[in-house]
């Protein structure tokens, strides 16, 4: 049995949770909505507040299919309650970020400013007094808030000699030693 995928799901109060026909789960909750089709050949069931995703049978496929599923419905339960939220640091002389609306402007020492606009269901806030500038990305649906924050990251990737570029705030950069003289 799937270690993730036989956990049940604590639905917490204030969510609602549909279970239509293929599969189509939508949950409901303080934050917003959201909708997904999964996998038809696993069978979902809401008891007693509790989500309980099981398999048909061991075949390979199945069960990788289960922890999946049930990931993809937890991940939409924590969306809807808490929201997801990545930060990203702009790190470089003359490197800086600004917002205007919806748009987000990065001036990344190209030779023109890169403009990117917020995807629907995903938020930007710029904290340009934060040295170094600092980006939130944050949303309820967990995979458009880090395809996001992937697309700002690859604008400029950080680099292993000064560390210039955009990096997770979590993220550990390896850095490397520069050239040496003559000896």
């Amino acid at each position: 049995m799937s270690r993730i995928g036989k956990m049940p799901i604590a639905v917490p109060a204030g969510v609602t949770v549909d279970i239509a026909e293929n599969n189509k789960v939508t949950v409901k909750g303080p934050k917003g909505t959201l909708e997904r089709v999964l996998p038809s050949e696993m069978t979902i069931k809401l008891e007693n507040n509790e989500i309980v995703v099981t398999r048909p049978n061991d075949l390979k496929q199945m069960r990788s299919l289960h922890g999946l599923t049930r990931t993809l419905i937890n991940n939409m339960v924590v969306g809807v309650t808490e929201g997801y939220k990545k930060v990203l640091l702009v790190n470089g002389v003359g490197y800086r970020a600004n917002k205007k609306g919806k748009e987000l402007t990065l001036h990344l020492g190209y030779s023109h400013p890169v403009v990117m606009t917020d995807p629907e269901g995903v938020e930007t806030v710029v904290d340009e007094k934060a040295t170094p500038n600092t980006i939130t990305v944050s949303g309820i649906d967990k995979e458009k808030v880090g395809q996001f924050a992937a697309e700002i990251r690859s604008k400029r990737a950080p680099e292993p000699y000064k560390g210039k570029g955009i990096k997770y705030d979590t993220e550990i950069i390896r850095r490397k030693e520069g050239k040496t003289g003559k000896k």
